[in-house]
């Protein structure tokens, strides 16, 4: 295979560039340009990857299209000496190079990477700012959110290349500091370097690829609640003696009630349009969810007292997961609707999991019907059903009634039960769903016969007669309120 050099055009004009990497374009067979948009570019006659950009959906996309076409341009040769030139230092913020050493490592290709002067060093210059001593943070302004979560004291934001993605770091922080400082084009004739109030960061310049952002003082991190609610677990497990006892075992029973709290407040909620206006609702759920975290951040702090996992573990690994598991999202399979995803969704859950039966994985403890249509839906999708649609299920509860009339014991009335699931099933409808429905009703209704009993002695005393006339009421009272 032929080798890969990488170096680095520096932060501003071609007298930055090193000998070192004038002396490797000059000796190379072939010379790769990451983009021509630079200053140093100008002098350097040879192909560019702009177009990748170009046709590319996301900056990810581009970095692992120009990857791919260095390393099948220096495994084709066996003698071809390639330069791949790449703005400012190599070693800094260069994701297309970070692919490139992974190839490197996998024994795919010889690459060499030579240091060069980075936008770092005129940064600090312009600042007059020793960055080990101050301890400046360098950020990815493209992913500000995740990746300065938790972060204080000063921050040098890059990849600020557009307005919009000011704005989104503008808007990522509750408690921003009051000024920040844009730096664009250092080291050129037009450089700009200037203070501004925190509400105008995107506002005060026409961002482009050349152009970072530096944060003086973060009091506040971004993320701060999670953070402060971390710690304040970690507060009550050493000092409440309550907290002190608990075990996983124990925190079941809490983390069950807390579960179908949330689903009563959901279920408050789902009874007015997701799009009106409920605030009292709102407020009960936001409480509630609240409630529920709490469980899931004293499990991880468990974990964490055992040096076994912590919450950041918990959060990693359910964003690894779903993106695995959204290939239609984040790679190349095409979903055009929501039907279509959930195939692509089993597809996924199992190769991960690489089960021996479509039964394994299904939770125990799930409710009794939610259950039962798991392990319905579980045959189904491993091609154990029978056609006929709906009357399939019409006559299978037909036949399992007439069992219980001539076996009415415990496990005939199971399968009653397993057949009704089937309806709700093949009718695309949620049996846990349709029988509290069915529940919520009946204690309604149960109340308005308690209502016009007058009282309990009135309403024990009553005849069948009199029952189903007041529950004719009360079925006549629920219609008029709907």
């Amino acid at each position: 295979m032929g080798r890969l050099t990488v170096v680095g055009l520096g932060p501003a004009g071609p007298e930055l560039i090193t000998p070192q990497t004038h002396a490797a374009i000059a000796a190379a067979d072939r010379v790769w340009l990451r983009t021509s948009r630079h200053p140093a570019a100008d002098g350097i006659d040879v192909a560019s990857f702009d177009e990748v950009y170009e046709a590319a959906d996301t900056f990810d996309d581009v970095y692992a299209e120009i990857a791919a076409r260095l390393i099948a341009d220096v495994t084709t040769d066996e003698d071809v000496a390639v330069v791949y030139a790449v703005p400012g230092s190599p070693l800094v913020l260069e994701r297309s190079v970070e692919l490139l050493r992974a190839a490197a490592e996998a024994g795919r290709i010889e690459l060499d990477v030579l240091p060069a002067v980075s936008f770092l060093d005129a940064v600090w210059a312009r600042l007059g700012l020793d960055p080990v001593e101050a301890g400046v943070r360098l950020v990815d302004g493209l992913a500000f959110a995740t990746a300065a979560a938790g972060q204080t004291g000063p921050l040098l934001v890059a990849h600020t290349h557009a307005n919009h993605v000011l704005s989104d770091i503008k808007l990522a922080i509750d408690e921003p500091p009051p000024r920040a400082v844009l730096l664009q084009r250092l080291g050129l004739r037009d450089e700009v370097i200037v203070e501004v109030e925190w509400a105008d960061i995107d506002r005060a310049v026409d961002a482009d690829h050349l152009t970072s952002l530096f944060i003086p003082e973060l009091a506040e991190p971004v993320a701060r609640e999670f953070a402060r609610f971390d710690e304040l677990v970690r507060l009550l497990r050493e000092q409440c003696p309550w907290d002190r006892e608990q075990t996983h075992a124990s925190l079941r029973r809490h983390l069950l009630e807390e579960t179908h709290e949330v689903l009563e407040a959901l279920d408050a909620r789902a009874s007015f349009d997701d799009d009106l206006d409920a605030p009292d609702l709102d407020e009960h759920l936001v409480e509630e969810l609240g409630d529920l975290l709490y469980q899931i951040f004293f499990h991880a702090r468990l974990g964490a007292e055992r040096g076994s996992f912590t919450i950041t573990d918990v959060a990693q690994g359910i964003h690894d997961k779903l993106v695995v598991r959204h290939p239609h999202v984040f790679g190349d399979v095409e979903a055009t609707d929501a039907a279509s995803v959930l195939p692509i969704w089993n597809a996924a859950k199992a190769q991960e999991k690489a089960r021996a039966s479509a039964m394994d994985g299904i939770p125990a403890a799930l409710p009794g019907l939610t259950l039962a249509a798991k392990v319905q839906k579980r045959a189904r999708s491993a091609g154990f059903d029978w056609e006929g649609g709906i009357e399939v299920a019409y006559t299978d509860v037909e036949s399992e009634l007439a069992e219980v009339r001539d076996d009415p014991s415990e496990h005939e009335v199971g399968d009653l039960l397993f057949a009704a699931v089937q309806v709700a099933r093949r009718l695309d409808v949620d049996p846990e769903d349709a029988i509290r429905g069915a529940v919520r009703r009946f204690t309604t209704r149960f109340r308005i016969v308690e209502s016009l009993a007058g009282d309990a002695a009135a309403l024990e005393a009553a005849d069948e007669r009199q029952l189903a006339a007041w529950w004719s009421q009360a079925k006549s009272h629920e219609s008029l309120a709907d």
